[in-house]
């Protein structure tokens, strides 16, 4: 038993009376040893590893999933300072930064905050946001000072992934805009890219948001989104067509210049609308429309089935030219496919064939004729029409550019033609322009002047006045003769007509002043001919010379 369990009564051995008898020792104090208490410096350890596993387990219930972002650089990313944002929130942060094994890409390990689960969906989508200038306009100009950040689109799909294929570039359209995507059938993308403006009244309501070949490679798909609410202006009937650059027309109605904005201009665009302002039901989502290229040809209505003509001119060509018009008294039916030139060996000569392709129903629609049905083929009302005097013909569409058409009218006075339905494509006579038969008849006129026998006339007035001299000659003797028997009045009278006869001698003289005035008139007539013919000629090459006069002169 220790000192402690001892009860306290009893007296401790050193207080008892020694053998020796001598004064006691005193007794010794009994304490109760106190609880050990710990020292104060140990409170600091143990608050911070408190703190530290507080914040460890607040880390570890923030912290999100995981991801693998791939790019095909890692320009602007640093580990541990790039952030994730998505509409300026940060929802995750880049921990590191690898090169992949084959060296074509960077993998960036992304670590995303609890709240973010979201952007882990399959079609999730992600970018890298630094300072841009393309057709979209400029972007990211707020990096130039906080640095590069990562973009992101949470996606809706139910699947998940841990590895994401970064895009290049930031998308047009994400998720949360409001508004309907539609498809453009096209030839070619012409001046459009990613980012062009969608118009409508010149007003921007969209913009391409892609574009892809087709597979079989005849054309291209464009994919444009419409923002709400203008998405409710697209109809089933509305039509979409390029307003890219400057659209200039110079035709024989005259020069036509339309154009969007100042941005189509340069980046190109699209513009649409219903015709004649009707529009039809709204159009859902994903609805295909055909892309046009120009308003004039998205505007137009349906031609209809078209009939191929062939046509030979026995003239120049020059200022026709594919697509020219082929009117009929100033309603456009149809365009010059092609122009060429044959030689015709039976005939020995060259002809020029042009073949036009016309739209019958244009002039049925004019006429108020649509929807009626004939009993008669197109080739039977063609022959018809032919029989009573429709002929073809080239005329002057603009003096200032020379441009020529193919004009049909009815020619009563042509001469009678019948077409042969057998041949393909029907051929349908002609008729010279006016500028042709000007140029005939001055040509003809020009031929008889230079038939006149000059020389021969002439030489018959000199024989002629030759015999009147000698004429004269004969009767001034008789008359010496017959002097004295003839009165004095007589004499006066054979004297005046002397001077008559000589008169006439002078004047009818190879040097006299009539006979040069003559030859120099009809020197004249025949230079005037001549140059008549050299006008005409020069008036079929160069139609603009009545406007601007011939370019020496002009230089002068």
């Amino acid at each position: 038993m220790s000192e402690d369990d001892r009860p306290q009564d009893d007296p401790a051995p050193s207080a008892r009376p020694s053998p020796t008898g001598q004064h006691p020792l005193p007794k010794p104090r009994v304490v109760r040893r106190r609880e050990w208490l710990p020292s104060l410096i140990w409170l600091i350890p143990i608050v911070a590893a408190l703190v530290g596993i507080t914040l460890v387990a607040r880390i570890i219930m923030e912290r999100g999933p995981e991801v693998v972002l791939t790019f095909k650089t890692a320009e602007g990313l640093e580990a541990g300072k790039t952030a994730v944002k998505y509409k300026d929130v940060q929802i995750g942060l880049v921990t590191s930064l690898r090169l992949a094994r084959d060296r074509s890409h960077v993998r960036v390990l992304v670590q995303f905050n609890k709240d973010a689960q979201g952007f882990t969906a399959e079609d999730s989508r992600f970018w890298v946001v630094r300072p841009r200038l393309d057709t979209s306009g400029i972007s990211g100009l707020n990096t130039l000072l906080s640095g590069a950040y990562i973009g992101a689109d949470a996606g809706v799909s139910k699947e998940t992934a841990g590895e994401f294929t970064g895009l290049e570039s930031p998308p047009i359209v994400t998720r949360d805009d409001s508004g309907k995507q539609f498809l453009l059938r096209a030839n070619d993308v012409g001046s459009l890219d990613v980012g062009s403006p969608v118009y409508f009244r010149r007003i921007k309501v969209g913009q391409v948001a892609a574009y892809e070949l087709d597979g079989d490679g005849r054309g291209v798909t464009l994919r444009v989104f419409v923002n709400a609410p203008y998405d409710k202006f697209v109809g089933m009937n509305t039509r979409f067509w390029q307003a890219s650059g400057i659209d200039a027309q110079l035709s024989a109605s005259g020069f036509t210049l339309r154009t969007q904005s100042l941005a189509t201009i340069l980046l190109g665009g699209i513009a649409f609308r219903a015709p004649e302002d009707a529009m039809g039901p709204t159009a859902n989502e994903n609805a295909s429309f055909a892309l046009a290229q120009d308003e004039t040809t998205a505007m137009k209505e349906p031609d209809g089935p078209s009939q191929t003509l062939l046509m030979y001119f026995n003239q120049s060509l020059r200022g026709l030219a594919p697509g020219a018009p082929v009117d009929f008294r100033g309603v456009v039916i149809g365009e010059v496919k092609s122009i060429g030139v044959e030689f015709d060996r039976a005939e020995r000569e060259f002809r020029m064939p042009v073949l036009v392709q016309v739209y019958p129903d244009r002039l049925r629609r004019r006429a108020g004729e649509t929807g009626t049905e004939s009993r008669f083929s197109q080739q039977e009302r063609l022959r018809f029409l032919a029989e009573k005097g429709l002929r073809a013909q080239l005329r002057n569409g603009n003096l200032l550019t020379g441009q020529v058409y193919v004009a049909l009218d009815f020619f009563p006075k042509a001469p009678a033609a019948k077409i042969d339905l057998s041949k393909n494509p029907i051929e349908l006579p002609t008729v010279p322009n006016s500028l042709d038969e000007i140029q005939s008849q001055v040509q003809e006129i020009a031929t008889k002047l230079n038939k006149v026998p000059y020389e021969q006339i002439a030489a018959d007035l000199r024989t002629t006045l030759a015999t009147l001299n000698k004429t004269l000659t004969a009767a001034e003797q008789t008359v010496k003769r017959i002097n004295n028997d003839v009165t004095p009045e007589l004499a006066a009278a054979m004297k005046d007509v002397r001077k008559t006869v000589n008169t006439a001698e002078r004047t009818l003289a190879d040097d006299s002043p009539l006979q040069q005035d003559m030859r120099q008139t009809l020197q004249e007539l025949t230079r005037a001919a001549g140059s008549v013919r050299v006008l005409t000629d020069y008036l079929e090459r160069h139609p603009e010379s009545l406007l601007r006069g011939k370019p020496d002169d002009n230089k002068k």
